[in-house]
């Protein structure tokens, strides 16, 4: 398997064994590494990677670079995955194929402030490739990318394409704003007009507002549940 290849202002580094791509990312931020740093382990049953961006907009906004990678990977999944394959993506960054759980986007920004530009956002990607036991059975609701018929999907190319797509959604949103986003996002979107409960709140997924901010509906009032709410500490 050779390695993964980047495009231009995209540069690669890869990690093994136990070091947590996503954590690497973080360290490297922290400490001025360029934008367009993608850390990455491509292990026996996993892909994991992280990216590390370097907005200039209010985090508020910023952090809309949540749901472009993930629109990105569902592009990447699926132009690499067997036509029947289906992907769906969950607002708080899960992935699901086939309708199962499968691995999870995260976030993570220098500064936690909606209204202040952070220095660098990172996103990461947790992707299982085989079950994590010899009972796939046993957890009915969570699978991995190999069981779900997607053996001939090798990690590099499809670590490859992630980037590629999500630099293709980021011109995008450059060039026209959120509005083709949205569209592509809810059309992915996993539980939309179903009962979720998130923040404390339970209710009704009934969409997102024009910054991704999840509206959550119960019997009396309509919750907004912004995306930050779903930063990590960085």
């Amino acid at each position: 398997m050779s390695d993964p290849s980047f495009p231009p202002l995209f540069s690669g580094q890869p990690v093994e064994g136990a070091i947590d791509p996503f954590d690497k990312a973080l360290a490297e931020a922290a400490r001025g590494c360029e934008a367009g740093l993608v850390v990455y382990n491509l292990g026996a049953n996993s892909l994991r990677a992280a990216i590390v961006f370097a907005p200039e907009q209010p985090l508020e906004d910023a952090i809309i670079v949540l749901p472009v990678c993930a629109v990105g990977f569902q592009n990447a999944l699926g132009a690499l995955a067997p036509p029947e394959v289906a992907v769906h993506l969950e607002w708080s960054g899960g992935l699901r194929v086939n309708g199962a759980s499968c691995g999870r986007l995260r976030v993570a920004a220098s500064d936690r402030d909606p209204k202040a530009e952070p220095n660098w956002i990172v996103i990461g990607l947790d992707l299982p490739l085989w079950p994590e036991n010899d009972d796939p059975g046993s957890t009915p609701d969570v699978t991995s990318l190999y069981a779900e018929g997607c053996s001939e999907v090798e990690p590099a190319r499809l670590l490859e394409a992630w980037v590629k797509h999500t630099l293709v959604g980021l011109n995008r949103w450059s060039d026209d704003g959120v509005a083709p986003l949205h569209r592509e996002w809810r059309g992915l979107a996993h539980d939309m007009g179903e009962t979720v409960e998130v923040a404390g709140h339970k209710g009704i997924f009934m969409g997102v507002d024009e910054r991704f901010g999840m509206l959550l509906r119960d019997d009396d009032t309509t919750h907004l549940i912004p995306l930050t709410y779903l930063l990590e500490d960085g």
